[in-house]
């Protein structure tokens, strides 16, 4: 007589992210997400290994020129490269959104799966703590930030990934509160699986795909926010390339010359419109109701 299979393995699974993004059908926006993002990051791996002139020469004698065969994208008012300079801010875009969202994706996520599993009245208690953080922006929470400590990159990606977490809380809760009453979860509750391995193993994958989605548009919205702290002097120090800086230090020069603000603009455009392609063509590939 054949062995009895066991009760694990008639649990129905839910198909891991893993499993979803290599049945997913992606569309064309998220591949001209990928090729604008894929610029973007090799331009910064570029310039930790070549740069057309050092970013912070200055030559005063090529002052606000436009692009030209030393400088295919022109100089600023202090003659300084702003391909040079282009290549080096494309680093600290990338490093302050990533660990920006990175932190807002760690801690807001785990509270809103565990807010969410837990339910009842510590729900409700975190979730108005979620929203009394909610109501603090970004630049609100530079400012706080900078007051306490001091402005620079550190502060810029701690305000903005403080101000990013209620996003994924949120989503994280949501997603807990469907998949938790789900068939699979409740027989894995039947068959006497603990709360942490339910958590972890059947509940989070299913809940993987809306926050990796909010994470790719997080992204967008943390270049912009880097870009505005460090036009107000909140973000990255003066002295090192980034382009808010740029933009800021172009301001009173757009008469002379436009191009030491077209350029660091052109690369926050395309930079923003890389990730917003990349999570709509992402949300499009993973919701089963686009298929």
């Amino acid at each position: 007589m054949a062995a009895a299979p066991s009760p694990r393995a008639s649990v129905p699974q839910r198909p891991s992210l893993r499993q979803r993004l290599r049945l997913a059908r992606f569309g064309p926006s998220f591949w001209v997400g990928v090729a604008l993002i894929g610029t973007v990051v090799t331009a910064a791996l570029l310039s930790y290994v070549w740069t057309p002139h050092p970013p912070n020469a200055m030559n005063f004698a090529v002052q606000l020129q436009g692009p030209s065969p030393a400088h295919p994208l022109g100089t600023d008012e202090f003659g300084r490269d702003l391909a040079s300079r282009l290549l080096i801010g494309a680093r600290g875009t990338l490093l302050v959104g990533f660990v920006a969202v990175g932190i807002a994706l760690l801690a807001g996520g785990t509270i809103g799966l565990v807010s969410g599993w837990i339910g009842g009245w510590v729900d409700e208690a975190v979730m108005r703590l979620v929203d009394v953080l909610y109501a603090f922006p970004a630049i609100l929470m530079a400012l706080l930030l900078a007051a306490v400590f001091r402005p620079g990159t550190l502060t810029a990606m701690t305000a903005i990934g403080l101000a990013t977490i209620p996003i994924f809380a949120r989503i994280a809760r949501s997603s807990v509160l469907t998949l938790k009453a789900a068939d699979y979860v409740e027989a894995g509750r039947a068959l006497g699986a603990r709360p942490g391995r339910l958590l972890l193993r059947h509940v989070l994958p299913g809940a993987a795909s809306p926050l990796v989605v909010q994470a790719s548009l997080s992204l967008a919205i943390a270049v912009l926010a880097e870009a505005a702290l460090s036009f107000l002097g909140l973000g990255t120090p003066p002295d090192v390339p980034s382009w808010g800086n740029m933009l800021r230090e172009a301001q009173g020069f757009l008469a002379m010359s436009p191009w030491p603000a077209i350029v660091p603009g052109l690369a926050i455009v395309a930079t923003v419109l890389g990730w917003s392609l990349l999570g709509d063509g992402l949300r499009d590939a993973l919701d089963p109701r686009s298929r």
